[in-house]
């Protein structure tokens, strides 16, 4: 159990049978009155953000949040499979579950399954891809405005911004956690 004395930045808990991540925490002493302590919260299997207060002395567990990494096997249209590389056992997780968090990641690449008490809610992709472009649009010569951008579509389907020297095929390394072009490979 931890005290709302005790909360520190990133710090999970349960509340009210909820998962929350501690984004901001305060610790206020009026000049009148008992302290208490001002939180950000975020939901962890939702990602809403709340804002509530709390006496120093109250008690919430700390909630354990499984990482897991899993292999990405393939999508069979509405279920997407993951394999454990250590045990070999195979899990097939849902598109609500899963969301936009694959867009940059093709098959039999590695990821991080995080679930509590057994409850998959995120997938965490690598920081860094490296993606081939399938298509774009043609940069033409002496259009090079500065920091001008155009769509590119990479292997994994997902559109990019990139800049107008990159052409079709080019290797890109993307940033998963913007969605933004970094450079060519």
């Amino acid at each position: 159990m931890i005290s709302a004395g005790d909360f520190r930045n990133g710090l999970t808990v349960e509340i009210e049978g909820n998962v929350f991540q501690i984004i901001e925490f305060q610790h206020v002493k009026p000049g009148k009155g008992a302290a208490f302590v001002r939180t950000k919260l975020k939901n962890i299997k939702n990602g809403g953000v709340v804002e509530k207060t709390f006496r120093p002395t109250e008690k919430f567990p700390q909630a354990r949040i499984e990482r897991k990494d899993m292999q990405y096997l393939y999508s069979d249209g509405e279920l997407y499979n993951f394999m454990d590389t250590e045990t070999f056992e195979q899990i097939a997780l849902n598109e609500d579950s899963v969301g936009d968090s694959l867009k940059f990641v093709k098959e039999n690449e590695m990821v991080k399954i995080c679930s509590h008490n057994g409850e998959v809610f995120a997938i965490e992709p690598p920081l860094f891809v490296e993606l081939e472009i399938t298509d774009t649009e043609p940069g033409f010569k002496g259009d090079t405005a500065t920091g001008a951008t155009k769509p590119a579509i990479v292997e994994t389907g997902a559109t990019v911004y990139v800049p107008l020297f990159v052409e079709q095929h080019d290797i890109i390394k993307i940033d998963t956690r913007t969605g933004e072009y970094l450079s060519r490979v």
